[in-house]
C-alpha cells in the first residue's frame, strides 16, 4: 500500500452522509458512507470501501486522504493541511488511481497502522474519491469534478464520548419549528444521540421525537434537533404546539442519556 497525506483543498462542499455522486463524467455510489470503529495501539486497522460505477462509460478515479472538520451548520470542511492531532501519517490506502469498467465495481481497502504509543484518542480522516475533471460551459468553461467523502472515526484505546444535555430551545428543522437539545461532549471521541423520547405538546398530543443522527465531537457543545414521528411513515411531520414536554432516554453507544425536559419558546 502506498500512503498519501497531501489532497487539493476541496472547492465543492460534500456531506458527512454522502455516498453518491452524480456530476458530469463522475457517476459513482460508494459504500459505506462512513465508518465508525475502534483499534488498539500497536494493531493494524483494516477495511474495505465499495466503490461502484453507475455509468456505462469507462470511468477513472483519484483517492486521497483528507483532513477534516464539522462546520457549525453540520456541513463538512476538508483540508490538505495536516491537523495539528492528525493520524493521517497513520494511514495506508490501496492505490492513488483506479480505473472502473462500464457498471463496473471495486473493493478498495485501506490501513490504519496504529503506533504502539498511541495515547487514547480518536483517529479522524476521511477517503476522498474524486473523478476526472470536466467541462462545464456557461458563459466561461470550467473544469468540474464529482467528489465523495467517506468519513472514518477510529477509537484508539478506550476513546469514548460522554455526553451531557445542558439546555433545550426551539429550533427550525426543513420549515417546521421542533424542540432541539443542547449536548456537550467531554469525552474524547465523538457521540450521536440515538432513540426516540415521547414528548407530549401543548394541545395534549402525545408523538415519539427522533434525534438528529448529527455528531457531537471532542469538546463540542452542538444543538440536537428532535423530529416528531407521524403515525403514517408517508405523512409530513406534525406542526406542534408549544411548549412540549419530553420525557425518556436516548443513548449513545453503552452511555443512556435520561431526558426529562419542556422546551419552549
Amino acid at each position: 500500500m502506498t500512503t498519501r497525506n497531501t489532497i487539493r483543498f476541496l472547492l465543492a462542499a460534500c456531506s458527512l452522509l454522502a455516498s453518491a455522486a452524480f456530476a458530469q463524467g463522475f457517476s459513482a455510489v460508494v459504500s459505506p458512507p462512513r465508518f465508525e470503529d475502534s483499534a488498539k495501539p500497536g494493531t493494524t486497522y483494516r477495511n474495505v470501501v465499495e466503490i461502484d460505477n453507475m455509468s456505462a462509460e469507462p470511468a477513472h478515479f483519484t483517492v486521497r486522504t483528507a483532513d477534516w472538520m464539522l462546520l457549525p451548520d453540520g456541513g463538512v470542511q476538508f483540508t490538505d493541511a495536516l491537523a495539528a492531532d492528525s493520524c493521517r501519517p497513520w494511514v495506508g490506502i490501496e492505490a492513488d488511481e483506479l480505473n472502473l469498467s462500464g457498471n463496473g465495481k471495486r473493493r478498495y481497502r485501506f490501513e490504519v497502522q496504529v503506533p504502539a504509543d498511541a495515547p487514547r484518542r480518536e483517529c479522524r480522516f476521511a477517503l476522498l474519491i474524486e473523478g476526472d475533471p470536466e467541462p462545464v460551459r456557461n458563459s466561461i468553461s470550467i473544469p468540474v469534478s464529482g467528489r465523495i467523502g467517506v468519513i472514518v472515526y477510529l477509537s484508539i484505546g478506550d476513546a469514548a464520548p460522554r455526553l451531557e444535555i445542558t439546555g433545550q430551545r426551539v429550533a427550525r428543522l426543513d420549515g417546521q419549528d421542533v424542540p432541539a437539545l443542547r449536548v456537550r461532549n467531554d469525552g474524547d471521541a465523538h457521540g450521536r444521540l440515538q432513540g426516540f423520547v415521547d414528548g407530549t405538546d401543548a394541545r395534549g398530543r402525545r408523538y415519539a421525537f427522533a434525534p438528529s443522527s448529527s455528531p457531537i465531537m471532542p469538546g463540542e457543545t452542538r444543538d440536537i434537533a428532535l423530529q416528531p414521528q407521524a403515525d403514517d411513515p408517508a405523512s409530513p411531520p406534525p406542526a406542534l404546539e408549544f411548549p412540549v414536554k419530553l420525557q425518556g432516554r436516548l443513548d449513545s453507544g453503552t452511555q443512556r442519556i435520561d431526558i426529562a425536559a419542556t422546551v419552549a419558546r
